[in-house]
């Protein structure tokens, strides 16, 4: 599927630009909740390192990737092994294992209180450094897609600045190991919504992201090596009363022939603070829409849907 794409650079360029980026961005998540982004602001070499050590750790032992799943955290930091996390709605585990990072606080921001440590993996010492640098990053890219949708919204530029500063963002490396026999199902990743504000995805080492239109079809959607891709997450939805769409979204098998082959992806879930009220936009609730969600803060929200996925007890 070609989904629209933008150049997230036209957001600082000339007014036309930025006006014209800001329309772009929000019909394609009023219309899909896909968009891919070129001129980013991720280097390239920094992805490239990101891979490079996410798949040393993937191929570590078992016995020594346990070692960083840590009891209580709800996978919110470090490992998570294969088969833990399900689709909500479904009992199925999705047939992954994955490594959580999380936000790292360097102001007084007493914030920090609230955020467990980020494990660090002795075995490959360049791992959490290149973690820390992708999550500036992403958080940095982030933020100013944010600052575009408020734009679109008619809110003001810096609205979600104060609810993203220190925010609850997480960056997942996830590995999809090589199907060794015959799947129950053809899916790797069952069809969901994320739960942050947006997404923002790297290209995957391999092809099987797929999305629901609105026709009810499920199409294929790759980004080019350039480009990464951004979609709505159901906090937004939320937040504007279904302007917005959290598309849903899955990951499928491979062709028989490429069973033997890893599958690697790093989204970036761009979370605002836990105290963030996600209550309805009044601008966005009218006679035609109306207000169709109970206030909540996306804490409250982020704590019921990691019960829904199997995360949390």
């Amino acid at each position: 599927m070609n989904i629209p794409v933008v150049t997230l650079s036209d957001f600082s360029g000339e007014p036309a630009k930025k006006a014209a980026l800001v329309k772009a961005l929000g019909k394609a998540f009023e219309e899909t909740g896909f968009v891919a982004v070129r001129d980013h602001g991720i280097p390239d070499p920094l992805i490239a390192g990101l891979y490079t050590y996410v798949q040393s750790f993937f191929s570590l032992p078992r016995e020594k990737k346990v070692q960083y799943e840590i009891p209580g955290l709800a996978g919110q930091r470090g490992y998570t092994s294969f088969g833990k996390e399900h689709a909500k709605g479904s009992t199925a585990p999705d047939l992954k294992e994955f490594f959580q990072f999380g936000q790292t606080v360097t102001d007084s921001d007493p914030i920090a209180s609230e955020y467990p440590e980020n494990i660090q993996v002795r075995e490959i010492p360049s791992f959490s450094p290149t973690f820390q640098a992708a999550y500036r990053a992403f958080e940095d890219s982030g933020r100013i897609l944010l600052k575009a949708i408020a734009l679109y919204l008619g809110l003001a530029e810096d609205y979600f600045e104060a609810f993203v500063h220190n925010g609850n963002s997480i960056l997942r490396a996830i590995h999809y190991p090589p199907i060794t026999q015959e799947p129950s199902s053809a899916i790797r990743a069952e069809q969901h919504e994320d739960i942050n504000l947006i997404t923002l995805l790297v290209g995957a080492s391999a092809d099987g992201l797929q999305i629901l239109t609105k026709q009810n079809e499920w199409v294929s959607v790759t980004s080019l090596p350039e480009q990464i891709v951004v979609n709505v997450g159901d906090m937004l939805q939320r937040l504007t009363n279904n302007k917005l769409k959290s598309t849903t979204h899955r990951v499928v098998n491979p062709p028989r022939e490429k069973w033997g082959s890893s599958r690697y992806s790093i989204p970036f879930f761009l979370h605002p603070k836990s105290s963030m009220s996600l209550a309805c936009l009044e601008d966005c609730i009218d006679q035609i829409y109306p207000k169709a969600y109970a206030d909540l803060t996306a804490g409250e929200y982020l704590d019921e849907r990691l019960r829904e996925i199997g995360l949390k007890k």
